[in-house]
């Protein structure tokens, strides 16, 4: 199958010209008399890989999507038109989802459900989901998974990773870029997207961090009725994110959404280490009904991004040293994580960050292009040669989801005084006091179990025979602080002698 997947995947490219882009940004130059046998297009470059990735499929799709965000490995263009990529996928025959419930549920779906609606509500690459009513007449959203897709994923990522593997080597710059780290981390998350349990469990994690959130509404999953190639969640009634027409008809307030969506971002980075990382305007919905009306509903989580501690502080010291304008501070964590190298001249570094962010100050969002700023920052980071931390590739992702959302909602919306409250009361509450006061707290279960121990541990050890060396040892180190105290008592004894002749010259 996977020979069979490399010839369409060639004569795809054949179709839409890719040999010829590839031939002429080979860096050796050694391919590039292949390219004299040109044929014309009438689309630019970028439109034509666009348009191969839609055809190659929903695989290639997401991955093109990833990729978008990564302008240090394309030029704007072609970057730009990676970014207009959608997961638009035909929805599969009903029957093969009634065949997949079947198998899961060992029972056809009328037993199942009081009502299953046969028309597909919403398709994409992996799942199609249905709306349905459970027993005791609560609506849902069952969600499927898109029948043999696995194996198709297992071939396009293996062949993904022979391409991620030839361009380490044949282009300079492959190595730092970890372009093999890159495919990896986004064969993780796929493969993770075709467990619906997986899914489910990222849901319900989701939801329990924004039980009593004010600005998110997260469905419920109802576990009974899931397995892993069906999830079925509580459905949920809202406007899409993206039709501000009727947003504004129904007198939502665009402005508190567009400041909503930036603390909620945040909350998800720096206090869970935990965020949504498809936020694309097909998965936000905002409720206009009852007592969530006004918030934010997130949906499909196969995509789920996470940080450690060391990832989060790292962050938080780079976001706020940039809104305080601090370049040396986000120079010196640069060169403090080894994300460059430590002969790194601080103030080149600095300097070169300030000529990418100073221009960006004081100025609404509307006038502001995060995608170029990137550009930017990924520009001078090959010029110092920074190291691209693969781990960080979906925080890009969501953070250029967010800026778009927040573009739409309210172009004048100041991302910055926005964001810097939130960040310097989460800094706040990871040093001093509180911080203390919070680590006691998960240490407390700790303590509890270990403190009652103590005395009974020191007993054991104290009657407990010792080896022969402990005493030696001790030895040896009564023998050395004798010796270091004749030291110091000698030269203490010179130093009263010269003090001593120093003071009888004075007076006489």
């Amino acid at each position: 199958m996977r020979l069979f997947r490399l010839v369409k995947i060639i004569s795809v490219s054949l179709k839409y010209g890719l040999d010829q882009m590839i031939l002429s940004n080979e860096p050796t130059g050694r391919l590039a008399w292949l390219s004299r046998y040109r044929r014309r297009f009438d689309e630019p470059a970028g439109a034509r890989l666009r348009q191969a990735l839609e055809s190659l499929g929903p695989i290639f799709v997401k991955f093109g999507q990833m990729l978008s965000t990564r302008r240090d490995l394309l030029p704007p263009a072609i970057a730009e038109e990676l970014a207009r990529l959608q997961d638009r996928v035909p929805p599969f025959p009903t029957e093969e989802a009634l065949a997949q419930l079947h198998a899961a549920y060992g029972k056809p779906v009328d037993e199942v459900f009081a009502r299953f609606d046969r028309q597909p509500v919403a398709s994409a690459s992996i799942a199609q989901v249905h709306f349905a009513q459970l027993p005791d007449g609560t609506e849902v959203a069952v969600k499927i998974l898109r029948p043999g897709i696995a194996p198709v994923i297992t071939h396009d990522l293996a062949l993904l990773d022979a391409a991620a593997t030839v361009l380490e080597k044949v282009w300079p710059e492959g190595r730092r870029l970890k372009p093999r780290e890159v495919v990896a981390e986004f064969s993780k998350y796929l493969r993770d997207e075709l467990d619906l349990m997986r899914e489910a469990a990222n849901c319900s994690q989701l939801r329990r961090n924004f039980k009593d959130s004010e600005l998110l509404v997260v469905p419920e999953v109802h576990w009974d009725w899931c397995a892993t190639n069906v999830m079925v969640m509580e459905r949920m009634k809202g406007i899409p994110i993206s039709q501000l027409d009727k947003l504004r008809a129904d007198g939502i307030d665009l402005k508190a959404l567009s400041r909503a969506g930036v603390e909620i971002f945040f909350t998800q980075v720096f206090r869970d280490g935990f965020f949504h990382a498809d936020m694309h305007p097909g998965n936000i919905f905002v409720a206009t009904e009852g007592p969530a009306r006004g918030r934010y509903i997130a949906l499909d989580f196969g995509i789920i991004g996470t940080l450690n501690d060391s990832d989060k502080k790292y962050l938080a010291t780079n976001f706020l040293a940039f809104f305080q304008r601090d370049y040396r501070r986000v120079a010196l964590a640069h060169i403090e994580a080894g994300w460059v190298p430590a002969h790194t001249r601080v103030d080149e570094f600095e300097g070169a960050i300030r000529a990418v962010c100073e221009p960006i100050f004081d100025r609404p969002l509307k006038d502001i292009s995060f995608g170029k700023t990137l550009l930017r920052l990924f520009q001078t980071a090959r010029r110092f040669e920074m190291e691209v931390q693969p781990q960080l590739v979906l925080l890009q992702k969501t953070l250029l989801n967010i800026e778009g959302l927040g573009r739409q909602l309210d172009p004048d919306l100041d991302l910055w005084k926005t964001a810097k409250p939130f960040l310097e009361r989460w800094m706040n509450d990871q040093i001093g006091w509180r911080a203390l006061v919070n680590q006691l707290k998960n240490e407390a279960p700790d303590w509890a179990g270990t403190l009652p121990q103590l005395p009974r541990l020191i007993h054991q050890h104290l009657t407990a025979p010792h080896s022969d060396a402990l005493p030696a040892q001790v030895a040896r180190l009564a023998d050395e602080t004798r010796r270091q105290n004749r030291w110091i008592a000698a030269l203490a004894g010179l130093l009263a002698v010269l003090i001593g002749l120093e003071a009888w010259r004075w007076l006489h």
